[in-house]
């Protein structure tokens, strides 16, 4: 053969192993309103960026007369790319070979992308779409899984993953998304849960659809499994490229800073909140009247919404941000919450983006059921994640910030590099209300008129203790600031932190309250 037929011979090869499960296949996918495997890829990567490896991979199955099946790639294709131009190594499994179902070749090849994204310090973006275990090859499918188990506790902390659910994902394969950093779902088209279809008909009966089981708005709003919600793939892709935006290759350098800008919101930052400190606000717009161009990219919107996370920029670099919303539950702290606040942390603090902590909270959520729930030990979290956070911490106290709820949200005894607070700010061991019911509860009985009574011990109590002054006189508040200087405390605050250093007692690793 001359050199042109053996280019000819490779462009046809590559042609069928590109025609995965078959055309009939690729038409059912696309009727479903799911992109192939090759044009998801080709969607989040730059133009032209995407690099493929092991095309040419086939299954090494031989019972159940798998010796006599074809699967193109094993059912599942990986490479390398990039997103604005900074460097990405991505696999898609492809539903139209064998329903995607996870092999032995197949986890390998995932397993060697997640190694090179691990040798070469870049981002994993893994997307699922596939029927689970392949069952004709038994316990190497489950082997395959254990090894990218392990593959993504190794990268943890190391590089950002990011998972996209855009098919079914059952059974063990679940696992490896939420070992992950970041989980994308797409409306009507991600499938997550443990038991597959026929034992959840057979255990709740078959009014129950998979959507209400494990679909993308139960993982977002009820278990919390997911972090980005999408309608369609498209929306999900362009949310991939902007997170990837915010964050940093790996732990060994910062997030690419841009031009800074000023925020553009309209409205003074001090007329956002209320004077009454029973009403509500909503802190996203806080957020966003400090941070640059007033951008905010939210994360895990529709979960545990009584606390916001997510990412905006501070003079053109990215921080996160960690505020209550005191529109739900006004702002408290319960289980999920929790939860949610401490993952983040831990993730900024993994990958060198400093914290931003607004607060403004009564505490902890009280209750039987909240207790019944492990609400100290999900608690716990929030505080082990703080102290534990080696990044510059900034905390401005809003409003309330009473009790364990006060000392939760990065206060100054959580090792906080700067705490400031707004002169509207109520410090204290609780309410105003519940302090003064117990402090002058004999006055308040014993007085003529108790209701009166009661409303001027309120006060007395907001005039010497519910107040910023009183620890900011023991150095537990830097400075009390005006609304308006919010911005430029945080942007200096940010300057001088920028190269801090923190000691921590040498050890293998600490124990989180999990």
């Amino acid at each position: 053969m001359s050199l042109k037929q053996f280019i000819q011979d490779l462009r046809e090869r590559k042609e069928i192993a590109k025609s995965g499960g078959g055309e009939k296949a690729m038409q059912k996918q696309m009727a479903m309103g799911k992109l192939t495997a090759r044009q998801r890829i080709t969607s989040i990567l730059d133009k032209d960026s995407f690099q493929e490896y092991d095309m040419f991979v086939e299954h090494a199955a031989r019972d159940f007369d798998m010796d006599k099946k074809t699967l193109h790639g094993d059912g599942v294709i990986i490479g390398t790319g990039t997103i604005y131009g900074a460097p990405v190594c991505i696999y898609a499994q492809d539903f139209t070979v064998a329903g995607g179902s996870l092999g032995l070749m197949h986890s390998r090849k995932i397993c060697k992308i997640m190694d090179h994204a691990l040798k070469m310090r870049v981002p994993l973006i893994g997307i699922n779409d596939s029927g689970g275990a392949r069952i004709q090859e038994g316990v190497n499918s489950l082997a395959g899984y254990g090894e990218i188990f392990f593959r993504n506790t190794m990268a943890s902390g190391v590089i950002p993953q990011i998972s996209v659910i855009l098919g079914p994902c059952a059974g063990g394969a679940v696992y490896s998304p939420a070992l992950t950093d970041f989980v994308f779902v797409v409306d009507n088209i991600s499938k997550m849960f443990i038991t597959g279809p026929s034992v959840i008909k057979t255990v709740l009966g078959e009014d129950y659809t998979m959507e209400e089981v494990g679909g993308a708005k139960v993982h977002c709003e009820i278990s919390g499994n997911a972090h980005f919600y999408a309608k369609s793939e498209r929306e999900c892709f362009e949310q991939i490229k902007k997170l990837i935006s915010f964050i940093p290759r790996n732990n060994q350098i910062r997030a690419k800073k841009i031009e800074p800008k000023n925020p553009t919101v309209r409205k003074k930052i001090e007329n956002i909140v209320p004077s009454d400190p029973k009403l509500p606000y909503d802190m996203r717009n806080l957020i966003c009247s400090v941070a640059d161009d007033s951008e905010f990219f939210e994360v895990m919107e529709s979960f545990a919404p009584n606390i916001i996370i997510g990412f905006g920029r501070m003079n053109g670099e990215t921080v996160g941000f960690v505020a209550n919303q005191p529109m739900v539950l006004a702002g408290v702290l319960d289980c999920d919450s929790s939860d949610k606040a401490a993952r983040f942390i831990r993730f900024c603090d993994s990958f060198q983006i400093p914290l931003i902590t607004l607060e403004d909270m009564p505490g902890y959520l009280p209750g039987i059921d909240q207790e019944h729930m492990g609400v100290i030990r999900h608690g716990a979290k929030v505080l082990y994640a703080y102290c534990e956070a080696t990044v510059p911490k900034i905390t401005v106290i809003i409003r309330k910030a009473y009790g364990g709820g006060y000392i939760a949200m990065n206060s100054r005894h959580m090792r906080a590099d700067f705490v400031f607070a707004w002169p509207t700010a109520e410090i204290a061991v609780m309410g105003p209300e519940g302090a003064a019911n117990i402090v002058f509860k004999k006055e308040i009985e014993s007085a003529v008129d108790p209701e009166a009574m009661r409303q001027s011990k309120i006060q007395e109590y907001k005039e010497k203790f519910a107040n910023p002054y009183v620890a900011a006189s023991k150095g537990y508040v830097d400075e009390v600031i005006e609304p308006a200087e919010t911005r430029s405390r945080l942007l200096h605050a940010l300057e001088v932190s920028r190269d801090k250093v923190a000691y921590r007692p040498e050890k293998k690793h600490g124990i989180p309250p999990f």
